[in-house]
Parts: C-alpha cells; structure tokens; sequence
C-alpha cells in the first residue's frame, strides 16, 4: 500500500469512527515543492484536488497538465499578494488565505472583469498569534459581510493553522463554531500531524503533504 493509499484508508477509517458521512473529508495532496513526475503518480491514483503554496511555481507546474486534465482543482493555500491576483485567476480554483480587506478589494475587482471567482476560504487567526496573518474571530463576521455582500466574493469557508505549542482541539472547535454562526459549510483545517483530530471536528478539506510525499524538498 502506498503513503497516499495509507492516508486516504485513515480518512476513511477516520470517518466511521466519528460518525461522519462517508467521502465528506476531501483531501487536498500537498503538492508544494515536488516535482511533477512524483505527482502524477498520484493523479494516476485518482486525486483531484492539490495544494500549492507558491503561485510563481504553481502555474509552472499545473498549466499543461491542468489543460489536459481539467477535472483537476488547484488549491492556493500560502499568502496572497495583491500583484499576484491576476495570475492566480488563470489557475487555481481555490483560494485558502483570504487575510484582509485590501486582498479581498482586490479579488472582487478581478472577479468582475473576468465574471468568475474562485472558491475562497478566509483564514482566521484562532490563536491571536502577531506573527500569523489572519481574521481575528472576534472580526470575523464584519469581514466576510464584506467580503459576500460588499465585494460579491465566493466565500464558502474557513481555514485555519492553529498555533504550534497547543492542543489542535480547541481551535478547530472555534473554527467549527465560527463557520456555523456565518452559515459556512467548508472547513479547511487538518495536516499532517492532526487531520484525524480536524474530521472529528467537521474539517471538509484536509491539507496533507508530508504524509504522502515524504519530507518537503530544500
């Protein structure tokens, strides 16, 4: 059995065990850093959905493959510049990292010229932590008012990144929480340490990388 059999088998697993519907964790595979000809071993495998962090990269990566194969979604889960919102438009087809009120003026207007908008999760700041981007929970509904009705995005979900030294639990509530108080049905939280932790708490996409391609490349 390969790692990302493995994985998918510990989602499924995962799944039973906390009661949950059966194929309601999608799992993103990713994808940052590897080289093409060790991903599509995986697309072979049935993968669909990929993560990147990198734009530059990404769009090196996926641009012919995606063409070719365009059942397959690319996930943007890193920061978001605004010089780089152009560019992302032509690729991804999920944004995990909408931080701020200047990116999300930003994707608004690109999203009007173009009359499509990619599916965006914003990142929330759980732990308060200074040196993370991300909506404060307590600012959280204020900004995805914004962000639907002022700025007509396609808010769809959170996503979050709890903080290193603590218990994933209690965040990944919070995030549950905060997505059912804005009527959000997407949850984007889980990697590879935690994502069986993340389907107990209603994660509908999980991030895993390590666990199926190894160690990241330098």
């Amino acid at each position: 059995m390969s790692s990302f059999e493995k994985v998918k088998k510990e989602i499924e697993d995962a799944e039973i065990v906390f009661g949950k519907k059966k194929g309601v964790t999608k799992l993103i595979a990713v994808s940052k850093t590897k080289p093409m000809d060790q991903i599509k071993k995986v697309i072979e495998k049935g993968q669909v959905h990929f993560g990147e962090n990198r734009v530059q990269e990404a769009l090196s990566k996926w641009e012919a493959v995606k063409s070719n194969k365009r059942d397959l979604k690319i996930h943007l889960l890193g920061p978001l510049q605004t010089n780089k919102v152009k560019k992302v438009f032509s690729l991804f087809d999920y944004i995990h990292s909408l931080d701020r009120l200047s990116l999300a003026e930003k994707l608004s207007r690109e999203a009007q010229e173009r009359g499509y908008c990619p599916k965006i999760f914003v990142q929330v700041n759980t732990g308060k932590e200074e040196q993370k981007t991300g909506i404060f929970p307590e600012n959280l509904k204020g900004f995805i008012n914004l962000s639907q009705k002022t700025y007509e995005l396609d808010v769809v979900g959170l996503m979050c990144i709890p903080p290193i030294n603590e218990r994933p639990e209690q965040h990944f509530g919070l995030l549950r929480d905060l997505a059912n108080d804005n009527g959000l049905t997407e949850l984007s939280m889980g990697m590879s340490a935690d994502y069986k932790t993340a389907i107990k708490y209603d994660s509908t996409f999980i991030r895993i990388g390590t666990a199926i391609f190894g160690e990241r490349e330098k």
